[in-house]
């Protein structure tokens, strides 16, 4: 089963059933029944989150080569996040739209998620630093990656 991205940036992942124990024949013949149905929402911030997010982006271009990003990738991300996080609506496609690099800036953030919640954590740092103001919370600024990425590949 595929990871889903819903409009409101919640994932739909799948869970593993619960394992069974070799007697029990009945609760066994109901882990076959219902095994792979399991899933579970995943809301930005949540635990497990983010490498679901970039396993979901992986899924979007199973064939994309190895995330390499640029400096000028990087910075170009860092407007774009800073751009959406300050507008009153969050519009990410006309944000995406000023990009010069569109290639660059996508692989830039899918290097931030392949990093973890740290990584996007140290991420938010660097956007206040460089665009001012104070450091997204990491959750907020997962999602706006995961929109932008998600707007990049349509």
């Amino acid at each position: 089963m595929e990871i889903v991205r819903n409009a409101d940036g919640t994932l739909v992942v799948p869970v593993q059933p619960a394992r069974q124990h070799d007697g029990d024949e009945e609760t066994g013949a109901v882990a076959a029944a219902t095994a792979g149905s399991e899933t579970r929402v995943l809301h930005p911030g949540e635990g497990g989150y983010d490498e679901a997010l970039a396993e979901w982006d992986l899924q979007q271009n199973p064939d994309r080569g190895e995330v390499v990003s640029t400096a000028s990738g990087r910075e170009e991300a860092m407007k774009l996040v800073h751009t959406v996080a300050e507008s009153e609506d969050h519009a990410i496609a006309p944000a995406v739209e000023e990009l010069e690099d569109p290639q660059a800036s996508g692989e830039a953030l899918r290097h931030v998620l392949l990093g973890g919640v740290h990584s996007v954590e140290a991420f938010a740092d660097e956007v206040a630093e460089a665009e001012g103001g104070e450091p997204l919370p990491a959750h907020q600024a997962t999602k706006i990656i995961g929109e932008v990425l998600a707007e990049l590949d349509s």
